[in-house]
């Protein structure tokens, strides 16, 4: 043994000194690695082994979150589509025209972003008047409501972001907005963005308004500038409005507004003359 390791140290020291190996250090270093490929591949088997113990249980909690999830989803589409059976009913009671019926239903288009302002307050996006833009229009990216298209070219058209909301700037407008769930029940107005804080706020809420911390915020279409049902956020706290009558709640935006490759432009079905 002592022997072995001098050998082991001396073929170390003279290594650095000579470009090639005698044949006892090719032994050496031989029989070093077959040693350590007996030993390695055992215990990478063992150790694969626990690792896959450990995924199967991964595997497992992400199995049962999946199933609560489906189940979920199943409720929820039963519960859709009722609902949609009631306002069919509803509308054909209340003789609604066509033009009514498609108010608030819409189609995607995908829009390519072409540039983003320096101050970061709008941006230019492919789809132009040839594509039937038109100003108004609604625009979102897949987590939430982004902003409308103020201006159009040809080929392009300009997209106002909704961090540009300011009750100072005449130019601004604000958006009726509701609580999801609670439509009938909860009414605010989202008037202003904070840079600062990355958060909307949405004023003139009543003292009884069911509105709650975790709600999400959608718009209502009251006064219909905008569409019913876009998601703009989640409520983060609610606090006490300015002159106190009212409240003001906080409200966390569903998108993110940064680093946009791809956003969606609403069209509204044609209607049939």
């Amino acid at each position: 043994m002592i022997g072995i390791v001098l050998f082991i140290a001396l073929m170390g020291i003279t290594l650095g000194q000579r470009n090639s190996l005698t044949w006892p250090e090719k032994f050496a270093r031989d029989s070093i690695g077959f040693v350590q490929g007996i030993f390695y591949r055992p215990a990478s088997a063992i150790a694969g082994f626990f690792e896959d113990i450990g995924n199967m249980r991964s595997i497992y909690s992400e199995n049962e979150r999946l199933k609560i999830a489906v189940a979920q989803l199943t409720a929820e589409q039963i519960q859709t589509s009722n609902l949609k059976e009631t306002n069919a009913r509803l509308e054909q009671e209340l003789k609604f025209t066509q033009t009514q019926k498609s108010k608030n239903q819409y189609d995607y288009r995908i829009a390519q972003v072409n540039s983003v302002s320096n101050d970061s307050k709008t941006l230019v996006i492919d789809i132009g008047e040839k594509d039937g833009a038109k100003v108004g229009q609604e625009v979102r990216s897949l987590e939430g409501f982004v902003g409308v298209i103020s201006r159009t070219a040809n080929f392009t058209s300009t997209v106002t972001l909704l961090t540009t909301l300011d009750p100072k700037n005449p130019n601004s407008y604000a958006i009726a907005a509701t609580a999801l769930g609670k439509e009938n029940n909860s009414f605010g107005m989202i008037e202003s963005y904070d840079p600062a804080t990355n958060r909307f706020q949405m004023t003139r809420i009543e003292e009884n308004d069911p509105i709650a911390k975790g709600d999400q915020i959608i718009t209502s279409g009251a006064g219909g500038k905008f569409r019913k049902n876009l998601l703009i956020g989640t409520v983060e706290k609610i606090q006490v409005g300015e002159f106190g009558q009212t409240r003001t709640a906080i409200i966390k935006p569903a998108a993110s507004f940064v680093d946009w490759k791809e956003l969606l432009v609403l069209y509204t079905p044609e209607v049939p003359e």
